[in-house]
């Protein structure tokens, strides 16, 4: 048995949700790569696949395994490419990971360049706030915004900033006025993120130095597009990126306030897998962000 030939049919197999479809696609009979993944089980030990005659599903070990699947196969081909006359261009997938937010309002917009330059190269783009495991889920390239990162287990690049804007809109404003001093918002109805690390309290750094404020919260959501859309419909007053708020600010539909007082920084991390060398797919991609959003890379 040629492993790296069962990891490849494998790989297939699982991305592409048959059997019959993998079979095709690879030019082999179903039977054939039905015994190359049960000799490559054999030779593990282990189940990677829960298989009837209906349906098939990943087992626990078989998840985790295809995610170092897809890791080597995809550094066994960039080392294959490197040293052909073919190296100049990307070939192959690239998995990515962002929050919710920011991947539909930054990085929509932008995809497409990178795409157009890289027409060989196939993406695949997993949005979720949640911070998901770059290395069991098989990322490539996992983007996260926050005011800092403690994962040792990952490379991590900085290459943009974001500020967290007060707002709330001009109806809310009007019936219950507008706050001068962080003392204010105890008398406001405030919505706030619930994957903050204290989601009912605001830290802001502002004049007299850090003021730490207990909020009434009337909206929690894990997602800042449905904080957006709760604010503009005058909820309360909230915090959105800057990349959520300005555009809203600029048309009217959000009054910034507090402007002396602000929320620690959050930076866009950009974070891969450790391993022997980066991937040219990878590089070429963070560094392809960190020139759109100019960023302190």
């Amino acid at each position: 048995m040629d492993r790296l030939d069962a990891m490849r049919s494998f790989r297939r197999v699982v991305e592409l949700g048959s059997f019959a479809k993998a079979a095709e696609d690879l030019c082999l009979s179903p039977a054939g790569l039905s015994k190359q993944i049960k000799l490559l089980e054999d030779h593990l030990g282990v189940v990677l696949l829960h298989r009837t005659t209906r349906t098939m599903s990943l087992s626990e070990t078989g998840s985790n395994y295809f995610a170092e699947c897809c890791r080597i196969l995809d550094e066994v081909d960039e080392l294959e490419r490197s040293v052909s006359d073919d190296a100049a261009e990307l070939i192959g997938r690239l998995r990515v990971n962002a929050p919710l937010s920011f991947g539909i309002t930054v990085l929509s917009p932008i995809l497409p360049k990178f795409a157009a330059a890289h027409p060989r190269l196939a993406m695949a783009l997993t949005l979720d706030d949640k911070l998901l495991d770059p290395i069991n889920a098989g990322f490539d390239v996992s983007i996260r915004v926050r005011v800092d990162l403690a994962d040792s287990s990952m490379i991590t690049r900085r290459i943009a900033d974001v500020d967290q804007i007060i707002c709330a809109a001009p109806a809310y404003l009007q019936v219950h006025g507008e706050p001068v001093t962080v003392g204010d918002l105890h008398g406001h109805a405030c919505l706030s993120y619930s994957l903050a690390d204290q989601p009912g309290i605001w830290r802001l750094n502002g004049p007299n130095g850090v003021a730490s404020v207990a909020i009434a919260t009337r909206l929690t959501a894990n997602s800042s597009i449905i904080l957006r859309d709760m604010l503009v419909a005058g909820l309360g007053i909230g915090a959105l990126p800057e990349f959520l708020a300005n555009p809203l600010i600029e048309s009217g539909a959000l009054v910034r306030l507090l402007e002396d007082y602000r929320f620690p920084v959050r930076h866009v991390f950009a974070l891969y897998p450790t391993g022997r060398h980066l991937q040219r797919k990878v590089r070429a991609f963070i560094d392809f962000l960190a020139e759109e959003l100019q960023g302190d890379a």
